[in-house]
């Protein structure tokens, strides 16, 4: 891989550059509610599932593939006008809390199966992000809030992978994702759609 720099001894590479600035355009897009976030995320994902599968980060990188067909959803989903955002009611956050449970307690021993690295958290992010990106192209603030405890995790794992310069990315969509959050509840209550 093509090293663009060297920092406190860590090589960001040329495809992780570039995984992290499509990411975060398409992500500043999704935090004011444009469609034109969708297919800045496909070009993340492409990027992001190579960097994952050189890393043997084996759900990370099978997730890519889960946002670029989210992305193609959410392109028609949210339409010209962009998201309308709403929030979940207490049933359907229960739904989406059991579905977690039972995808987790799932995917752990499957990925170990596979020889991937790190299950448990691989398998942790992979199953948050399924449910935030799916709320997202729903149009629930609730993913929001998904994603900053997903970033949080993710953070710490792919620093303990190594990958330091993507767990940096992943400590600003934290910020992000609060943003996002604040964002979408002020968007809610200009619509009256609380």
């Amino acid at each position: 891989m093509t090293v663009l720099f060297t920092a406190w001894g860590y090589e960001v590479t040329l495809l992780e550059m570039l995984s992290v600035i499509a990411s975060i355009a398409a992500i500043s897009l999704g935090i004011i509610g444009t469609r034109w976030a969708w297919p800045l995320w496909i070009l993340g994902s492409v990027l992001y599932g190579w960097l994952f599968l050189e890393f043997d980060l084996l759900a990370s990188a099978a997730l890519q593939l889960v946002f670029i067909a989210a992305a193609i959803w959410g392109w028609f989903g949210w339409g010209s006008q962009g998201a309308q955002p709403k929030l979940l009611s207490n049933r359907h956050r229960s739904y989406w809390l059991g579905f977690a449970i039972l995808a987790w307690a799932a995917l752990n021993p499957l990925l170990k199966e596979l020889g991937a690295v790190a299950t448990q958290l691989d398998s942790l992010i992979f199953v948050g992000s399924l449910i935030a990106q799916i709320l997202m192209v729903m149009q629930r603030a609730d993913a929001w809030i998904i994603w900053i405890v997903v970033n949080v995790i993710a953070t710490i794992h792919y620093g303990r992978q190594e990958l330091y310069f993507t767990a940096l990315f992943y400590a600003l969509l934290v910020i992000m994702a609060a943003q996002g959050w604040v964002r979408w509840l002020r968007m809610m209550k200009s619509k009256s759609l609380m």
